[in-house]
């Protein structure tokens, strides 16, 4: 149900994601979907990735410090108003949504990440409102 997101910290210096890139490139780890966020110090880049358990350990072996979070995938028509609508269901139940960013898988429907204060309970309440997630085979190459 959960989708494994490879989370890494990079110091925010020219050259640095590309060589989070080449590990992940020499390692046939393929990247479906990212965001990345700076501060003037370092980055966080979030990543979907095909292989997240090979991902987490080729950036390991190779100095960076990564991590593996569960999130949700979700897919929304192409609607004006369907963000909104989802969102108003997740904070009716009292859940908080961490962060969230776009997701590619190829479909036809737009698709978005959320980390949610309560994964199980929104992956629940999404469910009741038949609102369709993404499944982690999806996502492979």
């Amino acid at each position: 149900m959960f989708l494994k997101q490879l989370s890494v910290f990079i110091e925010n210096r020219e050259g640095r994601l590309e060589e989070v890139l080449d590990v992940l490139k020499k390692e046939n780890v393929n990247i479906v979907s990212m965001s990345l966020a700076d501060t003037s110090d370092y980055g966080l880049l979030r990543l979907l990735v095909d292989k997240p358990e090979a991902g987490k350990k080729a950036l390991r072996e190779n100095g960076f410090s990564a991590m593996l979070t569960d999130v949700l995938g979700i897919r929304l028509a192409h609607r004006v108003g369907q963000l909104q609508e989802l969102l108003e269901v997740i904070c009716k139940s009292n859940i908080n949504i961490e962060y969230m960013y776009a997701l590619s898988t190829g479909s036809d429907d737009a698709s978005i990440v959320i980390k949610t204060s309560d994964l199980e309970k929104a992956a629940e309440v999404l469910k009741e409102t038949d609102v369709e997630l993404v499944e982690a085979k999806e996502l492979q190459a």
